[in-house]
């Protein structure tokens, strides 16, 4: 069984926080995986199904992110499950918006959330780190994550939440690399290489001795001679 934990702060007043963005990624994995309806347990919502064969609960404090431990804590008490069962999915201020990395154990840059689950289960689990960027000075932080998102926003931020979904089931399988190329596939998905913009097309003829095929009319062609 896999413990995927999202950290955010309860309530509609901080739904759309820049902070709740790890809410947001497991509403998008339930909903799009057919989950289980949320329910009230271990201080927090939790959403139970499967992907990829695996077990899945899915988990949302609602302690407020500073306390976000005990819930984590409480869960993995319940399911007997080790930190390595455990992966938490939370705004990176040190990553550009849109951008996503994995990472195990280590630090917890002084996250709150993290600085919480540290304390109550250790360092040993599996973190999704999912861009928001940075107000350029650490005394505009708080103000920062406690924003919503901006509409400018909302196009970057729907690729990564369909990324993640994307990729859910090769997260519970403990795939790193697949998860994190079904998510660059959402985020920046590669250019088809037998679709050429024009110019780039045309420079490639010319280089080659090869014109373009003359499609004027008899007439355009009569008055290019007089111009």
């Amino acid at each position: 069984m896999k413990l995927f934990v999202g950290l955010g702060n309860p309530g509609p007043k901080y739904e759309r926080n820049r902070h709740n963005i790890g809410f947001m990624a497991l509403d998008r994995i339930a909903s799009d995986h057919g989950f289980s309806p949320w329910k009230s347990k271990f201080q927090a919502l939790i959403s139970e199904g499967v992907l990829g064969g695996v077990k899945v609960l899915l988990l949302k404090p609602q302690t407020f992110m500073n306390l976000s431990g005990q819930s984590v804590g409480e869960a993995m008490r319940f399911y007997k499950l080790t930190p390595a069962d455990v992966v938490v999915l939370h705004d990176e201020l040190d990553l550009a918006p849109g951008k996503a990395r994995m990472k195990h154990g280590g630090g917890h840059a002084g996250h709150n959330g993290l600085r919480s689950i540290h304390s109550h289960i250790g360092a040993d689990y599996a973190r999704v780190r999912l861009g928001i960027g940075h107000p350029g000075h650490k005394d505009a932080v708080a103000g920062y994550v406690l924003r919503d998102f901006p509409k400018a926003d909302e196009g970057w931020l729907d690729d990564l939440m369909r990324g993640i979904s994307d990729g859910a089931a090769e997260l519970a399988k403990g795939d790193g690399g697949k998860f994190m190329n079904a998510v660059a596939l959402r985020v920046a998905p590669p250019r088809s290489s037998t679709t050429k913009p024009k110019a780039e097309a045309k420079a490639e003829n010319a280089a080659r001795g090869e014109t373009a095929p003359d499609t004027r009319s008899p007439l355009e062609k009569l008055m290019d001679k007089f111009k």
